[in-house]
């Protein structure tokens, strides 16, 4: 350890748990892991680091990383495990991190890596500043003259792709609602979000119901009516397509989200008419339309390809998503299908509506490593919200480009997402625009020469960038993404072969935007004789 570090690693649970029961584990449950620390310190240089785990029974073992601001150099570790004795309780850990006076200034980061009885890795990366802003990225407003000319082509659109109603383990009412409901327990459904969302500003919303939930168990209810397991996923269809008839200028969006925890991975079907479902009842009925075979991901991602549906990977982990026994597999349909990788979320169960909600969870590492075995997707950050709060939770958003003049409509919106013209933002007044060469992110094309790779990031409420980083991978390569300059604007001249680049920026409170990223064909230099 470096001797300007002095780190007081103080720690305490902040709860009593249960010893362990022989409950069995529900297998949509998550395990919930979350990291929360100030982005700045105190003024006496303190700063109390706090680690949440929840949502399963078993045993967890972590380790938190102080990483150095440049590469992944570690500078303190911290270790522990903790018993999680019951599903519906967590555990809460605190560190305290005392900056010693001569620490260098910059943007640092804390990683928590945790798993759950040497299963169900997760990862969680979040910056904290040492010392004062360091890094400026260009700004798009309020100066007319900065931003990429693509940027001005565009409108921007923002809103939540990921949340539950009463139709699954959602809508739990306000002053009630602590976590995930029993399913089709609450009284509010998908018209009840449209409307809740549209007062709050947003531009669209997705009602993700969980797929195996219609029968109104978290199992299999052998006593369900395959009947009316149908009819409410339609009747939900139905709700968001009567609500768009009714409402310009907001998009109502209906969807399953399909798959479970352990040993699967959940992901959103954005546009899918049919319910996909695994489960019978006691006569032998399909409790769906369409059977798909439980954790089959590569069939999954074939019947969407067929049917033209698309998806999103909702909170991707390491060991999730396997194909043929190996996680995070990329398939040539899976590739056609997947347009969205969520990079953050905000606690899923959540009541707040002031969009004061501390805890968030970062996926970053999930999204890369998917980006690294081939998919070409766009970051997107949602909500998943079970509460009745949907988008209110915190201000973090996904942002969707459509073309000036071009309405709000279903079609539009899917042109967007296919073509990739998405960021991500954890704040809803900042803005984000990646170009290469002109390209807007979220393009493929070809290269040859030099590249120019631009950033340009923009505040509405005043906020600065204090770090951007624009990051390097190759798709295929199943490697490691990696940061490729530490500015907003870099020329480089790539290897021969296939690329993608994008940008993250850090703003002065600790909130990050990522840009989709561009996938570059980079030409050899033709041969002069």
């Amino acid at each position: 350890m470096r001797k300007h570090f002095l780190i007081d690693a103080t720690l305490a649970v902040a709860c009593a748990l249960p010893g362990a029961g022989g409950a069995a584990t529900v297998d949509h449950q998550e395990f919930d892991v979350s990291l929360q620390a100030p982005f700045r310190a105190d003024a006496g240089g303190g700063r109390p680091v706090t680690l949440y785990f929840a949502g399963q029974i078993g045993r967890v073992r972590w380790q938190l990383d102080l990483l150095a601001p440049r590469a992944d150099k570690m500078l303190r570790q911290w270790r522990g495990e903790r018993l999680l004795g019951d599903a519906a309780q967590s555990a809460v850990v605190t560190l305290q991190w005392q900056e010693a006076a001569a620490t260098p200034a910059g943007v640092y980061r804390l990683r928590l890596r945790a798993s759950l009885d040497g299963a169900q890795d997760t990862e969680q990366i979040w910056p904290v500043a040492v010392g004062p802003a360091t890094a400026r990225a260009p700004t798009l407003a309020p100066s007319p003259a900065t931003p990429p000319a693509a940027a001005a082509r565009y409108d921007i659109y923002l809103g939540n792709l990921h949340s539950q109603t009463g139709h699954s383990d959602g809508g739990g009412a306000l002053g009630q609602c602590s976590g995930a409901q029993a399913p089709q327990s609450a009284p509010l459904g998908p018209s009840d979000a449209y409307a809740f969302a549209l007062a709050h500003r947003l531009d669209f919303l997705m009602t993700s119901e969980h797929n195996h939930m219609y029968d109104g168990s978290d199992g299999s209810n052998a006593a369900a009516d395959a009947a009316a397991v149908r009819a409410l996923y339609h009747n939900g269809r139905h709700q968001a397509a009567t609500w768009n008839l009714a409402h310009d200028g907001f998009l109502a969006l209906y969807g399953q989200e399909w798959g479970v925890i352990n040993h699967g991975g959940h992901l959103n079907i954005l546009n899918s008419d049919e319910l996909l479902g695994w489960e019978r009842n006691a006569q032998g009925a399909l409790l769906a339309d369409t059977e798909t075979p439980k954790s089959d991901y590569a069939g999954l991602y074939t019947l969407m390809r067929g049917r033209g549906w698309l998806g999103q990977f909702n909170h991707p982990q390491r060991d999730q998503f396997a194909v043929a026994g190996k996680p995070l597999a990329w398939t040539a349909d899976g590739d056609q299908a997947m347009l969205l990788c969520e990079v953050v979320n905000s606690n899923a169960f959540s009541s707040s509506t002031d969009e004061s909600e501390p805890r968030r969870s970062n996926f970053e590492a999930g999204c890369n490593a998917l980006l690294e075995a081939g998919y070409h997707l766009a970051f997107s950050s949602n909500q998943d919200n079970h509460c009745a709060n949907w988008g209110a939770s915190y201000s973090n958003r996904t942002a969707v480009l459509l073309p000036k003049g071009v309405p709000l409509t279903t079609d539009h919106f899917f042109d967007a997402l296919k073509a990739r013209r998405v960021y991500a933002t954890m704040d809803k007044q900042a803005q984000l625009i990646f170009t290469a060469n002109g390209h807007l992110m979220g393009e493929r094309f070809n290269n040859r020469g030099k590249l120019r790779l631009d950033a340009a990031y923009a505040s509405k409420n005043g906020r600065s960038a204090t770090a951007v980083t624009i990051f390097q991978g190759v798709p295929g390569r199943n490697g490691a993404v990696t940061a490729l300059v530490d500015k907003a604007r870099s020329v480089v001249t790539p290897k021969p072969g296939e690329h993608f680049y994008y940008a993250r920026v850090t703003q002065d409170d600790g909130n990050m935007l990522w840009s989709a990223p561009v996938w570059v064909t980079q030409l050899p230099h033709p041969i002069v004789r």
